[in-house]
């Protein structure tokens, strides 16, 4: 009966401390859980903010593309106007030829004019070629955020 409560006593005593080192390894592994929580709320936080950075440039860029687009409209109508200039100037410029031939001052005005015209003309058309490409820039790096807002909505749905 003694060998048989010392060999009991023994067994309580391994359990015991077998039952410590599992309670030791519970709150190491419940203290590595709270880490991880935290570390994730963290993440998480760090994820909303950079979103919200995300969505602030792509207002930003929204808004500078719509400038630009409107801004090409008015370079189109400006380029239009001065279409419709440049072809009255050269009318008269010609009605000045074929009528005036002894006027020398003026057709040297107008031939000034015509040349500047031309010039204004090809600089508007430049510029708003260069307009045009740089609000297609501007729709494409939309695009991306756009994308890249999607992908962080997808990416939070799974988790």
């Amino acid at each position: 009966l003694k060998e048989e409560n010392a060999t009991l006593r023994s067994k309580i005593n391994k359990l015991q401390i077998l039952s410590e080192a599992q309670a030791e390894k519970m709150r190491k592994l419940e203290k590595k859980l709270q880490e991880n929580k935290i570390k994730e709320e963290k993440e998480a936080q760090d994820l909303e903010a950079m979103v919200q950075h995300v969505e602030q440039n792509l207002q930003l860029m929204t808004k500078r593309a719509v400038k630009a687009e409107n801004s090409a409209a008015k370079l189109r109508q400006e380029n239009a106007l001065l279409q419709v200039q440049l072809r009255n100037y050269q009318s008269e410029v010609e009605a000045l030829r074929s009528a005036q031939a002894g006027l020398a001052a003026a057709k040297q005005n107008a031939e000034v004019a015509l040349e500047q015209l031309l010039r204004v003309t090809a600089s508007s058309r430049s510029s708003l070629r260069q307009l045009l490409s740089g609000a297609e820039s501007l729709q494409l790096v939309a695009d991306l955020l756009s994308s890249i807002d999607r992908i962080s909505e997808v990416s939070e749905d799974g988790q």
